[in-house]
């Protein structure tokens, strides 16, 4: 039957109370025993609420001879309601259980969905060598709102960074949507820029009110990377100089209507590029203070092994909070290691980032 935990004992102890009243003759009579099971039914397993049901009925009937009232028509229909009442609270443990039972299960295909939508990568794509980690530590939080892609275009390379506002299953529907509406629409837009607003539009009426999707697109190209944010934290450039790429304005996430403007950033030979989400730049110590993102971003990707450095940094902000982070992280590094091609077209509104030259 396995051990009893803490809430177990509040259908014991109300079965206490109310046996002690019964026993006395309180004008409640034994029907009030039925206090136990209900408060079973609703805490704890069937096994269990049965075990409080038939332990409900002993009682009353250990009460009635206490009480001299066992062949009395009131101490009958009590003793019917009561024993009427102890199945139903089984019937209602047995449904809960099963009810657990089916959300385990959905949420374990939910997961298995996930990790094949955010398969880890180590591969290139045309000429960008990209290497991914995804981590989501908290018990209950097998399903994030983390999310990553990366496809070769007509236009270059381009790479998806995205964080889902919620946690949960409708979260994966919202992933699986963002995910298809970036892989139908980077192919066929020009712009980086227009492509996060076309995500926005088809995004937008999918979304409840007060949802979205925070997202930073990236275009490579031979010797820049082209960046979009829309309201997510910035990626850092990490090369002689650590260097958060902060975007020229503010935009905000996807489905709330953005209008980002794009920006280009010079990248010098043996550079890397990290994204990342919040749960990691947000990560606390005990004492509330942030991640040191840049310097710890410094000395992680000082190794020379890119999924090194990702498992690096990880562990250094799992050190940095002394217990397990509180929020999913997803970590992608990216090196430029020979585009070639041009991209077919570039964006009129797009400008140099101030942080462009080396």
């Amino acid at each position: 039957m396995g051990r009893w935990c803490g809430r177990d004992l509040v259908p014991a102890l109300a079965l206490t109370v109310s046996t002690a009243l019964a026993a006395v003759g309180r004008p409640t009579g034994v029907a009030v025993l039925l206090i136990g099971p209900l408060l079973a039914g609703v805490w704890s397993s069937t096994r269990r609420t049965a075990a409080v049901a038939g332990w409900t009925v002993l009682l009353a009937a250990v009460t009635g001879v206490m009480r001299r009232s066992v062949g009395t028509p009131g101490f009958a229909l009590e003793f019917a309601a009561l024993t009427a009442g102890g199945l139903l609270a089984v019937r209602n443990a047995a449904r809960h259980a099963e009810r657990k039972a089916t959300l385990a299960r959905v949420t374990e295909v939910a997961r298995a969905s996930q990790g094949a939508l955010l398969q880890p990568l180590a591969a290139e794509f045309g000429g960008v060598e990209v290497c991914t980690r995804q981590h989501s530590p908290v018990r209950g939080a097998s399903v994030c709102g983390d999310l990553y892609d990366v496809v070769h275009t007509p236009y270059g390379p381009r790479l998806f960074v995205g964080d889902v506002r919620g946690h949960g299953l409708e979260t994966l529907r919202t992933t699986a949507a963002t995910m298809k509406a970036f892989r139908d629409l980077a192919y066929v837009t020009p712009c980086l820029a227009d492509l996060a607003t076309a995500l926005d539009t088809r995004l937008a009426p999918g979304l409840e009110p007060e949802d979205f999707v925070t997202a930073v697109l990236a275009e490579f190209a031979p010797g820049e990377v082209r960046l979009v944010n829309c309201g997510h934290p910035p990626p850092i450039r990490v090369g002689k100089q650590v260097r958060l790429l902060e975007p020229p304005q503010p935009a905000l996430p996807l489905g709330l209507r953005t209008a980002p403007v794009p920006h280009r950033v010079y990248l010098q030979p043996g550079e890397r590029l990290l994204f990342y989400t919040d749960g990691l730049s947000e990560a606390r110590d005990t004492e509330g203070e942030e991640f040191p993102l840049l310097p710890r971003a410094a000395e992680a990707l000082a190794e020379p092994s890119d999924a090194d450095a990702l498992d690096a940094l990880y562990a250094m902000a799992v050190m940095h909070t002394g217990r397990p982070l509180t929020d999913d992280v997803v970590l992608v590094l990216c090196r430029a290691a020979g585009v070639t091609e041009a991209p077919l077209a570039a964006c009129p509104r797009e400008g140099i980032s101030p942080e462009a030259g080396p």
